[in-house]
């Protein structure tokens, strides 16, 4: 999966990838090399007394060792680009992804992973393609050089390094194997960890009204134990692995000084060749241990590229069109023909044989109780989700056979849970139309109900906004999304009860003020409050996600048990109030 993975994402950069490796194999050439002029220097220079044969061996080792550190300072900065860069498009194509998710993919995946994904898991895959640049590359060409120099240095010391090899590569690869379980644990716990601070953050205001604090620091103090659990678990593996390199590194040592004295007492070998072997050996044991230590990030790197794939991988059930079919310029008609949809994995429909049209000029407003499919019907509209069953067209167009560009250009959608982004009042409302003059900006407001409070701020429309617009009342956030839709002038507007959080007289100034704004578009209105429809063309009633109900509020009064029962309970509700 990683090898795939970063294959498909380093094609760019196959250039720099073939200088990194011939880069590599000058400096790890040139390492070798110098054993070999040390042992030289020993028996053919301090051992004869020949000074100038010292300084001219020792000048090629200064060549020699510049040579090995401007190269691998260049195959350092190569991968460190390339690392960089496969993280950057790492990190864009699983934006690009996630945004073209429909909201059932957001659902499935869930906010915290999407995150842990796109930046822990990156993180990793990014690091350990620039060790391998670094490590992986140079490794294999030491080991394979290392042993060619040992046995050229002396035959009679090379089983030596057939044992301490095997012995070093197989201990290490036993620890290894019981890591990769616990790594993918561990991704799993920073998500965990993730989830629960997103949602204590998020929801601050509601655990201190509730006095919950205790309660959430237990969640995340268990969501923390378990990540810190499996990190030591993982710890306590890699503890063991430093402890297996020395003991093999200096047993070799010890090893080579043994057998190898005896050879030079016997005058089978020099000094020289006794030192310059020795090097050899830590080489080979020393690319070794870094072939193990990469192995060592890998199957975590693995297990972060296989999330990463899954998103990658996953496909949007909202699928634009091969052939996209043009809605006609000025169309406003929103037809829905028998409509069903179900949730994934449910037995049950959420919607069934809907059927309504929303003309243009007209409000039509959809009224039921809580959880009748009220906001899943208007999500239809847009695409946030694709119908079951049925059909949703805007002028005669099918929105399945419409670009997802030309469906959305025409509509402006007041969510139930109104977003504000990180910026200020103006960067909020240019979401509409990023061309819109502050003259443009101010009308939207004033129709919103919003230039009030707005001009009350002391920078106006440079007013900062935080994230999700958490410094504003929640009738304010309302009003500033209503007019981010008005700065759009859509042809169709969607509100889901886009005014729940506002007075009775504020939401009746603002209907009133809309009234000019909308009376050649078409208006679609989801309220749970009935003075907030009362005055609409045409009223839908829901229930249990079917139709029970249609006319205007003085008909539904007459023919509609549902409907009357809604109107009877808001209205003894506010003579209670009273």
């Amino acid at each position: 999966m990683l090898a795939n993975l970063t294959r498909a994402y380093l094609a760019p950069y196959r250039r720099w990838l073939t200088a990194i490796v011939l880069l590599q194999l000058v400096a790890t050439m040139a390492s070798l090399y110098l054993p070999s002029l040390n042992g030289k220097i020993i028996d053919d220079g301090v051992a004869k007394g020949d000074t100038a044969f010292i300084l001219k061996a020792g000048g090629m080792m200064l060549m020699v060792s510049l040579v090995q550190i401007v190269a691998t300072i260049c195959a350092t900065w190569f991968g460190a680009r390339t690392a960089a860069g496969l993280g950057r498009d790492l990190r864009a194509s699983v934006f690009s992804r996630v945004g073209s998710f429909s909201a059932q993919e957001v659902s499935r995946f869930g906010a915290p992973t999407l995150i842990s994904r796109s930046t822990n898991d990156v993180t990793q895959v990014q690091t350990v393609t620039f060790m391998g640049f670094t490590m992986m590359v140079s490794a294999p060409i030491m080991m394979v050089g290392g042993i060619f120099m040992a046995l050229r240095e002396d035959v009679g010391l090379s089983w030596l390094v057939a044992v301490a090899v095997p012995f070093l590569g197989l201990s290490v690869a036993l620890v290894i194997r019981r890591m990769i379980p616990q790594f993918r644990l561990m991704q799993e716990s920073v998500d965990w960890v993730n989830r629960v601070l997103r949602e204590q953050i998020t929801g601050i205001r509601v655990v201190r009204a509730f006095v919950r604090e205790d309660h959430e620091r237990s969640r995340f103090a268990e969501a923390n134990t378990q990540y810190t659990g499996t990190a030591v678990a993982v710890g306590r593996l890699m503890a063991l692995v430093f402890p297996i390199v020395m003991l093999t590194f200096n047993a070799s040592t010890v090893a080579v000084l043994w057998f190898g004295s005896h050879r030079v007492a016997s005058g089978a070998m020099q000094i020289g060749e006794l030192t310059a072997f020795m090097s050899y050996l830590m080489q080979i044991l020393m690319s070794v241990m870094m072939a193990t230590f990469m192995s060592m990030m890998i199957p975590r790197a693995s297990v972060s590229a296989g999330r990463i794939t899954e998103v990658l991988e996953t496909d949007s059930t909202v699928v634009p069109p091969t052939t996209p079919t043009a809605i006609p310029d000025g169309a406003t008609r929103v037809e829905l023909d028998d409509v069903e949809f179900h949730y994934p994995g449910a037995q049950n429909a959420v919607l069934q044989g809907i059927s309504l049209v929303a003309e243009p000029g007209s409000t039509t407003a959809i009224i039921g109780s809580t959880g009748s499919g009220k906001s899943t019907l208007l999500s239809l509209i847009p695409r946030l989700y694709d119908v079951t069953g049925g059909s949703v067209r805007i002028g005669g167009v099918d929105v399945r056979g419409a670009a997802l560009t030309d469906v959305w250009s025409r509509i402006g959608l007041v969510p139930q849970k109104p977003y504000l982004f990180t910026g200020t009042i103006a960067s909020n409302l240019r979401y509409g139309d990023r061309d819109a003059s502050d003259e443009d900006l101010w009308a939207a407001l004033r129709i919103a109900q919003a230039d009030g409070f707005v001009r009350a701020m002391p920078d106006g429309l440079d007013s900062a906004i935080a994230q999700g617009g958490t410094n504003v009342s929640g009738g304010q956030r309302q009003r500033l999304a209503i007019a981010r839709a008005l700065v759009a002038k859509p042809s169709i507007y969607l509100f889901d009860d886009s005014f729940s959080a506002l007075d009775l007289a504020t939401d009746a100034r603002l209907r009133a003020a809309l009234r000019p704004v909308t009376q050649d578009a078409a208006v679609i209105v989801v309220a749970q409050r009935v003075s907030t429809i009362i005055d609409a063309d045409r009223i839908v009633v829901l229930e249990d996600g079917r139709v029970v109900g249609t006319g205007t509020h003085d008909e539904l009064m007459q023919t509609c048990p549902t409907y009357q029962e809604i109107a009877q309970s808001q209205r003894a509700a506010q003579e209670v109030a009273a």
